[in-house]
């Protein structure tokens, strides 16, 4: 009340300013008084104005007031007819339920049934690889087993029987196809495919897989061995009668495994350095043996031609320089040509033996090398253990190829060495041998001579 007073006087103060700069300035004190007393009448007319527009304004706040109480009530009852609506539905949904539950009866049984049918036949057709060439097959299982909620019609029951059908039919058959097939590098290509029933795939790669998270088909990561992948390419190219092929009976278990198993590359690196001393050895006298074999036949060869021309020695094999040191030495007596022609055999034995020995040590150092390789391999075998312990075996898996490896690689070494040693060394002592026997008979022929 008291805010109010105030601006009421401060309005009439501010009237009367201007008042007195809008009217004529009084010059009398009568004509002053005058003045204040007109001015006082305007601002008592202009407060009862204000005064009834502020009790008309407040007359419609009390009106919009009573309406928003109005409407409130209206809601609230209408919040109680809806609450005891909702109960009601709700009892409703439960006697409608127990109906339908009566109603049913046993064929709730059989909605189990065939739901759990589904599932199954679900986890096997989206695995299959028939859906490689008949896509599509498990949406419709998949909501049989998931999202139905009520209970399965004849034509949903039939849809599942002949899915069931379809998976055994095509079970036995071997059928050829056109599917876009995922290279391994990223691209595709469209490709005939061969379906072996239920359990493989081939293709121009040879064995294929079938990846049902985004219906692809694609190449193994690493192909069997190349005698089976060769009887897939004649499937491929079969188009009637019986063509024998490999297959896999665990439907790609076995083939997933292939991309495991080590190859031979694999497994020859995994010898280490001892493994490439073994081979480099291997190599060296394999070589030796090769040239040895291909001299010593060589000369052989020309001792045999010589021994067809007695009389007339020739300097390019040994039994033409060893006759040609007895036509030197035909007048000397018989022990001096012995002594002769022994010196000129001892003269031509390290040209004909020359490396012979070299394969043999070859042959005994491979197995001592692959020895230490498996001592080494062991060694950090028990490195690991003491590291990491024995509970994951292919922390260790390394070392123990090592091991093994290197042990095969020296007796894989070593038996082409000895191999190669017998045969140049018998090729080398046949030489030896005619040498030898033409010795003795040229000092057996001069012996016999000096007595005649």
């Amino acid at each position: 009340m008291k805010t109010t007073i105030k601006a009421l006087v401060a309005s009439a103060s501010i009237a009367l300013v201007s008042g007195f700069a809008n009217a004529q300035a009084p010059t009398t004190l009568e004509q002053l008084l005058e003045q204040v007393k007109n001015d006082r009448i305007s601002e008592q007319r202009i407060n009862e104005a204000r005064e009834r527009e502020f009790l008309d304004e407040r007359a419609d706040k009390q009106a919009l007031l009573r309406q928003a109480q109005a409407t409130l009530r209206a809601e609230e009852q209408r919040g109680d007819r809806l609450t005891a609506q909702f109960a009601e539905n709700e009892q409703t949904l439960i006697d409608k339920e127990t109906e339908l539950d009566q109603a049913a009866g046993t064929l709730g049984e059989m909605f189990g049934v065939v739901r759990q049918a589904s599932a199954d036949a679900y986890g096997v057709i989206s695995t299959s690889i028939v859906s490689a060439e008949y896509p599509g097959r498990d949406e419709f299982l998949a909501e049989m087993a998931q999202d139905s909620k009520g209970l399965p019609n004849i034509k949903e029951l039939e849809d599942l029987w002949i899915a069931l059908q379809t998976e055994m039919t095509e079970s036995g058959k071997v059928s050829k196809f056109t599917t876009e097939v995922v290279d391994l590098d990223g691209g595709s290509t469209t490709q005939d495919v061969v379906r072996i029933g239920t359990f493989n795939l081939v293709g121009e790669a040879g064995y294929l897989t079938y990846n049902d998270e985004d219906n692809k088909v694609q190449p193994l990561g690493r192909q069997p061995e190349g005698f089976q992948v060769a009887t897939t390419q004649d499937l491929l190219g079969a188009t009637s009668g019986v063509v024998a092929t490999f297959i896999d009976p665990s439907r790609g278990a076995i083939l997933e495994l292939f991309k495991q198993k080590a190859t031979l590359t694999e497994r020859y690196h995994a010898g280490g350095i001892v493994g490439y001393i073994i081979t480099g050895m291997l190599i060296i006298g394999l070589l030796i043996g090769l040239y040895k074999i291909i001299s010593l036949t060589a000369v052989g060869g020309k001792m045999k031609s010589q021994l067809n021309n007695i009389d007339n020695p020739s300097n390019s094999n040994p039994l033409g320089r060893i006759l040609t040191v007895y036509q030197a030495n035909k007048t000397a007596d018989s022990e001096s040509l012995e002594l002769k022609l022994d010196e000129a055999i001892l003269k031509e034995l390290p040209r004909i033996e020359a490396g012979i020995n070299i394969i043999k040590i070859f042959a005994a150092i491979a197995p001592l090398l692959g020895l230490l390789g498996t001592v080494l391999g062991m060694i950090a075998t028990f490195q690991q253990i003491t590291l990491f312990g024995t509970g994951d075996p292919r922390i260790m898996a390394g070392s123990i190829s090592m091991a093994l490896v290197t042990t095969a690689q020296g007796i894989i070494a070593a038996l082409p060495l000895i191999l190669m040693h017998s045969i140049v060394a018998g090729r080398s002592k046949s030489i030896v041998h005619i040498l030898d026997e033409q010795t003795a008979g040229i000092i057996a022929q001069h012996a016999e001579a000096e007595k005649a």
